[in-house]
C-alpha cells in the first residue's frame, strides 16, 4: 500500500471513530495469525509418540499448553508487525496487515504483544511446571531476538525458526514429564528444518531473476544451498524415524501386525510427497501445503491410523 493509501485509511478512521474502536480488537486478532495456530497442535507430538493420549488429565493439560503456546506465538507476531509496520506498507501483500494499515496502532500492538509475552510463561509456571515455563520463556526470548536481530544472520535464521517448531514438539512432553526419545527429537528437529528450508527454497525460486527479495537474507542464500539443506534434512528425518520405529521395547509385542514399523511407509510417502512441492518451488507455509493437498491429507490419516493401532496394541 502506498503512503497516500494509508492517509486515506487514516482519514476514514477519523470520520468514524466508533468503527475504528470496534476494529482494533478484530485487527489484534488478525495480527495474532489464527491460521498459524494449527502449528501449535504439535504440542501433542511428544505425548502421542509416547502413546499417552488416553487420559482426561493428559488432554486437559495439552489443551492448556496449546493455549499458552498460542499466546506466546501471538505475542511474537504482534511485536514483529509493530516493528515492521513501515516496511510492510511498501510490500504488495503485507501492506494489508492491520498494523501496517493503521487499524491497530503500533503502541497497541506492542502493548498487547508484551502483555502476552509476560502472561504465557507466567501461566505455565502457575499451571504446569518450572521446565514448561522455562521452555516457553526461552521460546519468547528467542523469537523476539529473531524479530530484532537474528533474522538478519545467515543460517542462524533457519536454526531459530526450526528451533521454534522443535520447542512446540517438545513442550507437551515437558509439561507432562514424559521422557523424550532421542529419535523423536531428531525426527522432529530435522523434519522441521526440512519444511523451513523447503519454504525458503520456494521463496528463492519464485524471486529468482526478479530482484528485491522481501524476506531478510533471502538474497544471501543460493537456491543450490537451500536445496541441499532441505534434501539433507529430509534424509536425516526419514532415517531417524525409521530408527525410532524399529527401536525395540517401544510398544508391546502382542499386536496382530507390526503397526509402528508399517507406519514408516506413510511417513516416507509424506516426505516424498512434500518434496514434490519443494522441488517445484511451491512449498509455501507448511499448513497450506498439507491442508490443500488431498494426497498429503490421506497419507497423514493413514499414518495416524497405523500409529493409533500401534498404541492400542491391536
Amino acid at each position: 500500500m502506498t503512503r497516500p493509501g494509508l492517509v486515506v485509511l487514516e482519514e476514514r478512521a477519523a470520520r468514524h471513530p466508533g468503527r475504528r474502536a470496534l476494529g482494533v480488537p478484530a485487527g489484534v486478532l488478525r495480527t495474532a495469525r489464527p491460521r498459524q495456530w494449527i502449528k501449535n497442535v504439535l504440542v501433542a507430538a511428544a505425548p502421542a509418540a509416547a502413546g499417552q493420549l488416553d487420559s482426561r488429565h493428559t488432554l486437559r493439560q495439552l489443551a492448556l499448553v496449546f493455549v499458552l503456546f498460542t499466546a506466546a506465538a501471538s505475542a511474537v507476531y504482534l511485536v514483529n508487525d509493530a516493528r515492521d509496520a513501515a516496511a510492510d506498507r511498501a510490500h504488495p501483500q503485507k501492506c494489508h496487515r492491520p498494523v501496517a494499515t493503521g487499524q491497530v496502532p503500533v503502541p497497541v500492538a506492542y502493548a498487547v504483544g508484551g502483555l502476552l509475552a509476560l502472561l504465557a510463561p507466567l501461566g505455565a509456571a502457575l499451571t504446569c511446571n518450572a521446565m514448561t515455563a522455562t521452555l516457553l520463556t526461552g521460546y519468547v526470548v528467542m523469537q523476539l531476538a529473531y524479530c530484532v536481530k537474528l533474522k538478519h544472520v545467515l543460517v542462524v535464521d533457519l536454526v531459530v525458526v526450526t528451533a521454534g517448531f522443535l520447542m512446540r514438539a517438545m513442550i507437551g512432553g515437558v509439561a507432562l514429564a514424559i521422557p523424550l526419545s532421542r529419535w523423536f527429537l531428531i525426527t522432529a528437529g530435522f523434519g522441521a528444518l526440512f519444511m523451513v528450508a523447503a519454504k525458503r527454497y520456494s521463496e528463492a525460486v519464485q524471486m529468482e531473476g526478479r530482484g528485491g527479495a522481501t524476506r531478510a537474507l533471502l538474497d544471501a542464500y543460493t537456491t543450490g544451498y537451500l536445496r541441499f539443506v532441505w534434501q539433507l534434512a529430509a534424509g536425516v528425518a526419514v532415517l531417524a524415524y525409521c530408527m525410532w520405529a524399529l527401536e525395540s521395547g517401544g510398544m508391546a509385542g502382542g499386536s496382530l501386525l507390526p503397526w509402528r514399523q508399517l507406519s514408516m511407509v506413510p511417513f516416507i510417502g509424506g516426505i516424498l510427497r512434500y518434496a514434490v512441492f519443494a522441488d517445484r518451488g511451491s512449498a509455501g507455509a507448511p499448513e497450506d501445503v498439507v491442508l490443500h493437498d488431498r494426497a498429503l491429507v490421506v497419507i497423514g490419516l493413514v499414518w495416524v491410523a497405523l500409529y493409533g493401532l500401534a498404541v492400542a496394541d491391536l
